[in-house]
C-alpha cells in the first residue's frame, strides 16, 4: 500500500478541549481520525490560523501519543474572512497548486469535517475539479460508547463512474433526456441517435446557442421546443419559447417584430411594441429560416447574442433581454456567407453547436415508429383512436421505405399522409384499401412536385454543359430518372431491384447492381458521383 496524506483544517471548536484525561471522552475529529485500525494515517497536513497555534500544537501532542507513525506537519493558512468565498477558494488554490502532490507515490484523503462551510465547499470544488488528486474524507461521531473519541470515517471518491447505483442513475437520467427530445419515439437510426445524445449533453450543460440544420420538414422546429422543454425542466431557463419564421419578416417592420419599437417610432406605430428578443427574456428564442433576414437584422441579432442589449426602433437607450438563442435552416449558410448575403461574424457565432437534421429518405428505419407516433398525435387531437390492420400497416410500410417514396416534405409529408388515412376511416381501422388510394396521392403529389423540382437531378451540374451537348434527349431523360432514384435508394443494388424490376423476372442472373454500374460508366459516371451530391 502507498503512504496516505491527510490534508485538513484545524477544528477551532471540534478539536478543542480542556487539559486532563476527560479530553479523550470526546471526539476530536482531527485526533480521532488518527485512531482507527484501518485507517494508518502516514502524514497528516493540519492547517490552522496563527491565533489558533497553540491549540494546534496541543493537537499535533495528542496525535502523537495515539498514532507516533503519523508525521503530523502543521501549515499557518489565516484569512481576513473566512466566509468569504472567493478569498477562501483563491488561497486553497494557492495551496493546491503550491503543494507538491505526487499520486503515483502517495494516496490523498481532505478531510472535510472541520473548518467553515466556505472551507469545506471549497475542499469538494477543488477535489472536483482534480486540484486535489485524491478522495473525501468524512468524520463523524460514534453511538458507541467503546469508540466515542475515534468516531467512524468514510472515504468519497468524486469520479462517480465508480458506484453503480449512481452510474446506473444518471445513465438513465440522461436516456430519459434522449427520448424526451425525441419525443419518445424508439428511433432506430444509428446516427440520428447520436446526434440525439450529443444536442442532449450541449442543452443540458451550455447556454450557448445552437443551430439546427436540415431540410423542411425534417423537425427541426419540434426538437428546438423539445430542447426548451428539456432546459426548462433542468431550471436553465423560466421565460418563455419564442418562435419566428424569419421568412416572414420583411421590410421595417422586420425591426419592429424582432427589437421592438417605441410609440411613435414611425408612421403607425400607436403604441409601443415589446418585440420577440424581449418577450424571450429569460427564456428562448427560436429563430427558425436564419438564412432569410436581411444583413441589417443579422447585424443588431448578432450584437445582442453577444452583449444581450440592442436598440428598439425609436428608442435612445438600449434594453437588455437575457435570452437563449436556437437557430434553424435549410439553407447552406457557409455558401450564403460566400455570396454575401448571410454575415460570416453571425455564422461563425452561430456555428459553435450546428447539428444536421436528416431528411426522412435517409432515416427509412424510423418510418415505422414514427407512423405509431402519428397516429398517438391523430388521437390526442381528434380524441378518436385509428389503427392499421396488419395487411394494411405492412403494405403501407412497404411503399413508405422504398426508394420510390420520396418524402419530399419529410415528416411533414408522413403527418399528412398519416392524417388523411386516419380520418377517412371512421370505423378506426385504416385498411388495404385506404392505404392504396393514399399510395397513388402520394405517387401523384410527388409526380408534380419532381417536375417543378427537376433541378433535383439536374444533368448539368453533374456532367457539365459540353458532355450534355453530346447526348441524344432520349439518354438525357433516361439518366436524369436513373438518378432520382439512385439518390432515393440506399444502396447500388438497391437501386437497380427498382429500374430493372420488370426485366430481372425474365432473366437468370439478378445481378441488377452490375447492371446500374456498367449503365452509369457509359457517361464515366460512378454511385459516389451521382449520390454525394444528392
Amino acid at each position: 500500500m502507498k503512504p496516505l496524506t491527510v490534508i485538513g483544517f484545524l477544528g477551532s471548536t471540534l478539536d478543542a478541549s480542556k487539559f486532563g484525561p476527560t479530553r479523550w471522552n470526546k471526539w476530536r475529529p482531527s485526533v480521532g481520525l488518527c485512531m482507527h485500525e484501518d485507517l494508518r494515517v502516514d502524514r497528516f497536513v493540519l492547517l490552522h490560523a496563527i491565533h489558533h497555534t497553540r491549540l494546534a500544537e496541543y493537537v499535533s501532542a495528542d496525535i502523537a501519543s495515539v498514532s507516533p507513525e503519523t508525521k503530523v506537519e502543521r501549515q499557518v493558512l489565516d484569512f481576513k474572512d473566512p466566509w468569504d468565498f472567493e478569498e477562501v477558494y483563491g488561497k486553497l488554490l494557492d495551496f493546491a497548486r503550491a503543494y507538491p502532490f505526487d499520486p503515483e507515490a502517495e494516496d490523498y484523503l481532505i478531510h472535510i469535517t472541520t473548518g467553515t462551510h466556505v472551507a469545506q465547499i471549497c475542499w469538494f470544488l477543488l477535489t472536483e475539479a482534480r486540484y486535489l488528486p485524491g478522495k473525501l474524507l468524512q468524520t463523524q461521531p460514534s453511538r458507541d460508547i467503546a469508540t466515542a473519541a475515534q468516531g467512524n470515517w468514510s472515504a468519497i471518491d468524486l469520479d462517480l463512474s465508480r458506484y453503480d447505483s449512481i452510474a446506473t442513475r444518471f445513465a438513465a437520467v440522461s436516456q430519459e433526456s434522449t427520448s424526451f427530445l425525441k419525443s419518445g419515439i424508439a428511433t432506430r437510426n444509428a446516427a440520428f441517435n447520436q446526434m440525439i445524445e450529443e444536442i442532449e449533453q450541449v442543452a443540458s450543460a451550455s447556454k450557448a446557442p445552437l443551430l439546427l440544420m436540415g431540410p423542411t420538414g425534417a423537425g427541426k422546429s419540434q426538437l428546438a421546443r423539445r430542447i426548451y422543454e428539456l432546459k426548462r425542466l433542468k431550471h436553465q431557463v423560466s421565460g418563455p419559447f419564442v418562435e419566428v419564421n424569419c421568412a416572414t419578416l420583411r421590410g421595417d417592420g422586420a425591426m419592429s417584430a424582432l427589437f421592438g419599437h417605441k410609440k411613435g417610432a414611425f408612421t403607425g406605430a400607436s403604441s409601443e411594441r415589446a418585440g420577440l428578443l424581449r418577450t424571450a427574456n429569460t427564456g428562448v428564442l427560436f429563430l427558425d429560416e436564419v438564412g432569410e433576414l436581411g444583413l441589417d437584422e443579422q447585424a443588431m441579432i448578432l450584437r445582442a447574442i453577444e452583449e444581450k442589449r440592442f436598440l428598439p426602433v425609436g428608442a435612445d437607450s438600449e434594453i437588455s433581454s437575457d435570452f437563449q438563442l436556437i437557430a434553424g435552416t435549410n439553407r447552406d449558410l457557409a455558401t450564403a456567407g460566400a455570396k454575401g448575403t448571410f454575415r460570416d461574424d453571425l455564422f461563425a457565432r452561430l456555428n459553435l453547436w450546428t447539428f444536421l437534421l436528416p431528411g426522412l429518405t435517409q432515416r427509412r428505419e424510423d418510418i415505422a415508429p414514427n407512423l405509431d407516433y402519428e397516429l398517438d398525435r391523430f388521437a390526442q387531437r381528434e380524441g378518436r383512436r385509428v389503427t392499421f390492420n396488419k395487411e394494411a400497416r405492412e403494405s403501407y410500410l412497404a411503399f413508405a421505405v422504398s426508394a420510390e417514396a420520396s418524402w419530399p416534405g419529410n415528416f411533414r409529408d408522413l403527418a399528412g399522409s398519416v392524417t388523411r388515412m386516419a380520418t377517412l376511416s371512421p370505423t378506426g381501422r385504416i385498411d388495404t384499401s385506404r392505404v392504396q388510394i393514399e399510395v397513388t396521392r402520394l405517387r401523384q403529389l410527388w409526380g408534380k412536385a419532381s417536375e417543378v423540382n427537376k433541378a433535383d437531378t439536374d444533368l448539368t451540374g453533374i456532367l457539365g454543359d459540353e458532355t450534355i451537348a453530346e447526348i441524344d434527349p432520349f439518354d438525357r431523360a433516361q439518366l436524369q430518372e436513373v438518378i432520382r432514384v439512385c439518390r432515393a435508394s440506399r444502396s447500388l443494388s438497391e437501386a437497380g431491384r427498382v429500374l430493372f424490376s420488370a426485366s430481372r423476372t425474365r432473366r437468370k442472373s439478378e445481378n441488377d447492381a452490375d447492371r446500374l454500374r456498367k449503365y452509369l460508366a457509359r457517361f464515366n459516371l460512378t454511385w459516389a458521383l451521382i449520390t454525394d451530391g444528392a
